[in-house]
């Protein structure tokens, strides 16, 4: 196990290395010592301690901010299912097996948020009640709660919008135990966008695919929806780490190249979309 080789491959893709490490000599004097005091299988885990120090340098207050935004997120999505089930009259839906999955998704909804209030403690932001939201977006989506289909395409933009922002965020809570959390909150809604996808097309409305593709025009948008462009502003990206994706192997053409890799969304990005939903004077 040669340390100062793991090091150079880190600098390859990360040439700020040894300044997080600063100072370098002291970082490689200490490292030296390292290896005269623990056996090599203690190693990764010293390791593991060096690179937090490295890495983890998020301060709990911008730990709680991404937190809460990702709170108000889920408050939002909750809200949105738990509408269409509940209200009265309640959204009609095909089928009971339509139904049962839009509770199914509304519970885990519930579950991510009890999950988040649980961590923030005190800190939690105050609830983003139903009263508080406009799901028709202003009228954009006037029968968001009459129209399965338009159900549908507006849920999928929601859960769009959540995983690109869970993504967009993953580096704030570098080095932090709560990424793991994050990480598992946004993996679940990913299968939920999935699954809505193969709703809309058991509902006969666009013949979306089960994950993000080039749409018309060669945007990132496959939904046909051009309201909800800003959900997938730059899914179109066809290169990844200054690689050029497309034709790099037989048969990989742009829009394979943009379906292969999901890209984050910047919180600014991510807090214009869900204003969209909320009245004015409750706006993020």
């Amino acid at each position: 196990m040669n340390i100062l080789n793991i090091l150079d491959e880190i600098e390859k893709v990360d040439g700020e290395i040894y300044e997080r490490l600063n100072p370098r000599r002291a970082a490689m004097k200490g490292f030296v010592n390292m290896g005269k005091k623990i056996s090599l299988a203690a190693m990764p885990l010293a390791l593991g301690s060096v690179f937090n120090k490295a890495y983890g340098q998020s301060t709990p207050s911008a730990i709680t901010d991404v937190l809460n935004f990702a709170l108000a997120l889920e408050y939002l999505e909750f809200h949105f299912y738990n509408h269409a089930l509940l209200a009265s009259p309640a959204l009609i839906f095909p089928n009971v097996a339509a139904k049962n999955a839009i509770t199914l998704i509304r519970d885990h909804e519930a579950a991510h948020v009890a999950l988040l209030k649980g961590a923030l403690g005190g800190s939690a932001r105050a609830e983003i009640t139903y009263s508080m939201t406009d799901f028709t977006a202003g009228g954009t989506f006037p029968l968001v709660y009459d129209d399965y289909v338009t159900f549908l395409k507006v849920a999928l933009g929601f859960e769009d919008t959540g995983v690109r922002a869970y993504k967009g965020q993953a580096g704030v809570l570098k080095g932090n135990a709560v990424l793991t959390t994050a990480l598992q909150i946004h993996s679940v809604e990913a299968r939920h966008a999935a699954h809505i996808r193969t709703m809309l097309n058991a509902a006969g409305a666009t013949g979306l695919k089960p994950w993000i593709t080039l749409g018309p025009g060669g945007i990132g948008n496959d939904t046909g929806v051009s309201a909800v462009n800003a959900v997938y502003a730059g899914e179109e990206v066809t290169s990844q780490a200054n690689v050029t994706i497309t034709g790099i192997a037989t048969g990989v053409t742009a829009a394979a190249a943009a379906e292969c890799f999901d890209e984050p969304l910047a919180k600014t990005q991510v807090i214009a979309i869900a204003n969209l939903f909320l009245k004015a004077g409750f706006q993020l």
